[in-house]
């Protein structure tokens, strides 16, 4: 019974709802159209980051990251917090917020997860793009997605070798007009453009 297990299981590790669920799914328009937590109301940062604060958790390691090179980044709870918070606020200061399309076409580095977690927090949609994937096939995503903005990094290092992220952007901007600010974080220190 996956309504059962399902309730079961959002109990079980404690997810917190805003505005409590009515009904764990309805599938009155059949199976292939279920609604989940039909009239609940939660926002996902709040069960993975704001519920922590003020706890002892909040003070524990969230995000260990080990680069290439071996360098190590670890973030707490609290610090991951912080920095997420920071990201959202940048987003809706640029006019983004609830059902906006946001692109992430970044290596897998910290930063790609406050950025995930910025645009949850907003009510954004994320919309992960494959590192390795070419202008064309990111253009199709964003042009299809409706994505109005996009994160990205100025290069990054596969397999010890540097590797371009901006410029392919660039390129893909011209054949998906529509988005309308690029994030960039720096990893590799490229010279970039930071006009398309």
């Amino acid at each position: 019974d996956v309504a059962w297990f399902t309730d079961a299981m959002l109990t079980y590790l404690g997810i917190e709802f805003a505005t409590p669920y009515k009904q764990i799914v309805d599938l009155s328009k059949g199976n292939a159209w279920p609604v989940w937590c039909v009239d609940g109301v939660m926002n996902i940062t709040h069960n993975c980051l704001d519920r922590w604060l003020g706890t002892e958790v909040e003070r524990k390691v969230a995000l260990r990251y080990e680069s290439e090179a071996g360098d190590v980044k670890t973030l707490t709870y609290g610090e991951l917090h912080q920095k997420v918070g920071q990201v959202a606020a940048g987003l809706r200061a640029l006019g983004l917020g609830k059902g906006d399309a946001i692109a992430l076409y970044m290596p897998m580095i910290p930063e790609i997860a406050i950025a995930m977690l910025a645009i949850a927090r907003i009510g954004g949609i994320i919309l992960p793009l494959f590192s390795g994937y070419g202008a064309g096939a990111v253009a199709t995503r964003l042009a299809d997605a409706d994505a109005t903005a996009i994160f990205t990094t100025d290069g990054t290092w596969r397999r010890g070798r540097r590797g371009p992220m901006k410029p392919t952007v660039d390129e893909a901007l011209l054949l998906a007009p529509g988005v309308e600010h690029v994030i960039v974080c720096e990893v590799t220190g490229d010279d970039i453009t930071m006009e398309p």
